[in-house]
């Protein structure tokens, strides 16, 4: 497998971790997002992931060489191919709550401090870096509010009982975003009990964007 992404992404980040979990082994291929424009808005890039974003993994398929893009899509096809350790309950409804709580993040958090939103909210809408900051800030504490909650309902050792899920994979690397942002997380002790949990594990230290080769 190849597991095209940058250091900073937290969708890599995510992706990362699963195959750690797994015990599985990719090789890593940087896809730089600010370096000459943005790496991943290259021809070649482009070719494989349509979308220009990061991560895609490339696996031999059934039918030959395959493309996957969109980090849960690709935590959820390893959890099908590889179903040792899994990442997801057995039970139908925990796993319900499980993607919920990942999709939570991922789907809701993420997407609104993605990099590309960002960079349009300075250069297309002419936002100034302290309310980009504001911004930020707003939509992560919107989240992590409502999920601490959640964690108050469900959590153990881990967001879901004592053993690591696709919702912990989907946590760290938000809250590692959060503390890169100064964003304050006293009202959320769950949320930082779990993820300085989830740091001392080797499947989570491994994947962390400072571990990587492309660090910088």
């Amino acid at each position: 497998m190849k597991l095209y992404g940058y250091w900073r992404s937290s969708a890599a980040y995510r992706v990362r971790i699963a195959l750690n979990l797994k015990q599985l082994s990719a090789e890593h291929i940087s896809v730089h997002l600010v370096n000459n424009g943005g790496e991943q808005h290259s021809q070649a890039y482009h070719q494989l992931n349509p979308q220009h974003l990061v991560p895609t993994l490339v696996d031999n398929g059934a039918n030959g060489e395959l493309n996957l893009s969109q980090s849960l899509a690709i935590i959820e096809y390893l959890e099908e191919k590889y179903p040792q350790t899994p990442l997801l309950p057995s039970n139908i409804e925990h796993r319900a709550i499980v993607r919920g709580m990942a999709q939570a993040i991922a789907c809701e958090i993420h997407p609104l401090d993605n990099l590309r939103v960002l960079q349009y909210l300075v250069n297309e809408m002419g936002v100034s870096d302290t309310d980009k900051m504001r911004w930020y800030h707003h939509w992560i504490v919107v989240g992590f509010t409502a999920l601490e909650e959640q964690l108050s309902q469900h959590s153990g050792i881990f967001c879901f009982g004592d053993t690591p899920t696709l919702a912990d994979i989907c946590l760290v690397p938000q809250v590692y975003n959060a503390k890169r942002f100064n964003v304050p997380l006293d009202n959320f002790p769950n949320i930082v009990r779990i993820a300085q949990t989830c740091d001392q594990l080797a499947a989570f230290a491994n994947a962390a964007p400072e571990q990587q080769h492309d660090a910088s």
